[in-house]
Formats: structure tokens, sequence, C-alpha cells
């Protein structure tokens, strides 16, 4: 240990999943074809309710931050990805590793706190329906969002300068996909009694408290719901809320998985996995569970791509 103590780490090895090396050009591409789908659906997600004007309201406005994060999400992780699954050597520079692990972790815990913004906002639409234009105005979203953005980032960075000033005496394979806090802490060779309760408090902030807030909300909305006479409303109500609660589930249930459930000595390979689903397939998933079960979407979608193919033709 003594020795290791001397040796400074300026690098890091992601070596997750490489004891399948046959499988590293399937998920090369599986993971390429999902960033793409990703950039094109959650940018089309962004273009329609900018460019329509009935969905000026703040649910879209909640949504195409959703969008943007999801994208600026995916960027800080997969591309360094695809690298690591193309190339010999799988490695990262210290500053690299800081950089993405403080973008992926501001941007996840903004998620968090955006989705029970998104359910605080079908709450007022759905059990205040008279007073949800004069509460929920262009100022207040503003303000919901920005606050929702500035806590993820000063979480962030409170919990990357806290691991990255820990000696990692020489220890630099990381056994997982991607510079992540938990797979970056078990490389540390103090004591980390500090970061675990930084950790413990964050995951209890940004996870418990918001999946709360969401379970509360959708228990009036449900009561609501039932409570209506109209079918045509219940049905509408229903359709706004269940793809907000559905992507909820996955992205909480994934974070849960991750952060929240007994550690174990080493990095599991379905860790690994759940790590691939949470950072990629929900974001993937996003805009393709907006369109399918939102009418107001596709009715946008249509008209946006009629009107450039009538452009076109002409």
């Amino acid at each position: 240990m003594a020795t290791g103590n001397l040796s400074a780490v300026t690098e890091f090895f992601l070596v997750g999943l490489s004891q399948y090396p046959e499988l590293q050009f399937f998920l090369f591409m599986v993971c390429l074809i999902m960033y793409i789908i990703i950039l094109l659906g959650n940018s089309l997600l962004i273009l329609i309710s900018l460019l329509d004007s009935r969905l000026h309201t703040p649910m879209y406005f909640f949504l195409g931050n959703l969008s943007f994060l999801d994208i600026c999400y995916t960027s800080s992780s997969i591309p360094p990805m695809l690298i690591i699954f193309g190339s010999e050597r799988k490695s990262i520079s210290f500053v690299g590793c800081a950089l993405q692990m403080v973008v992926s972790l501001a941007l996840g815990c903004t998620e968090c706190l955006l989705l029970a913004v998104m359910a605080y906002d079908r709450y007022m639409a759905i059990c205040n329906p008279l007073r949800y234009s004069i509460i929920m105005n262009r100022m207040l979203c503003v303000q919901m969002a920005s606050w929702s953005w500035i806590i993820g980032s000063l979480t962030s960075i409170v919990q990357t300068v806290l691991t990255m000033l820990l000696p990692f005496c020489g220890n630099n394979v990381i056994d997982h996909l991607t510079c992540e806090l938990l797979a970056l802490l078990k490389l540390v060779c103090s004591d980390i009694s500090i970061n675990v309760l930084v950790m413990t408090v964050a995951n209890v902030v940004i996870l418990v408290i918001p999946l709360l807030l969401i379970f509360i909300s959708y228990v009036f909305i449900l009561s609501t719901i039932l409570r209506l006479n109209s079918t045509e409303g219940k049905k509408k109500a229903f359709s706004t809320c269940s793809a907000h609660l559905t992507v909820v589930i996955l992205f909480y249930g994934s974070a849960l998985f991750m952060y929240m459930k007994p550690k174990s000595k080493d990095t599991k390979t379905s860790d690994e996995i759940i790590g691939m689903s949470y950072g990629v397939v929900t974001p993937m998933l996003n805009p393709i569970i907006y369109s399918l079960r939102n009418k107001e979407v596709k009715e946008a979608v249509k008209k946006v791509l009629s009107r450039h193919l009538h452009s076109w033709k002409i």
C-alpha cells in the first residue's frame, strides 16, 4: 500500500462488460442506434412544442426541458461509451472522468426534480383547472425549471468534488461503462464516510422526496379523475397522466435500483445493464411514450409533417 500511495492516478480504465468481448460490437451498434433515436426523437419533440402554438403550455414547457436534458445527458455518456466499445485501450483521463461524472450526475439529479415538477403541473391542471392558468404562470414555470437545474447541478458538483479529491492510491480500473459515482468510490483507499453521508442526504432530497411528492400528487389526481362525470374527460386526463407516470416508473425504478439498494463489494453485470437502461433506454423511450400516449403531440406531429410535405411539393 505504501507504493500505491506514491502513484498518482492520471487516467482511468473502464472495463465494464469487458468480460464479454464477443458482445462489444453488438453493444456498440445498439447504443449507436439508440443514441440516434434519442437525438431525433427528443429534438422533434422540442421542435414541435416550439412550432405549434397549442403546445405553448406549462406541460410542454417542462417536457421540452426534459427532452433537452435527455439529449445533454446521453451526449455526455454515450459517445465516450461508443469509443470505449470500439477501442482496445479503454481509458479516460482523470479530468475527462470528472467532467463526465459531474455532467451526467447533474442532469440525472435535475431529471428527478423535473419529473416531480411535472407531476405538480398535472395535479394543478386536473385538480384545480379553474385556477391552473393563474397559478402555473410563465414566471412560476421558469422558476421551477430553473431551480431544478440549479439544485441538480449543485448536488452533482458537491459529490464530484468530494470524490475526486480523495486518494485513489493507483487504483484506476473502473468496473463500469462510464465514470459512475458508486463505481469510482470503490477505488478510493481512504475513509469515505463523508461521501456516503452526503450521498445519502442527496438520495433523500433528490430521489425519495420527489418520488413521495409524485406519489401524493397522483393520489389526488386519481381521486379527482374518478369523480369526473365525463367519460371523455376521464380518458383525456388518463392519457396525459399515464405518459408521465410511465416515464416516472422507468426512470425512478432504475435510479432507485442503482443508488438505494444494498451495496455489494463488486459491481455486478446486472448493475451495468441497469446503468445502460438508466442512461440510454429511458431517454430513448421518453419521446416515444409521450408521442404515443398524447393526442395533442400526435396531432402536432401530423400538422408539422403535412406542412413541410406541402411546402416540398410546391
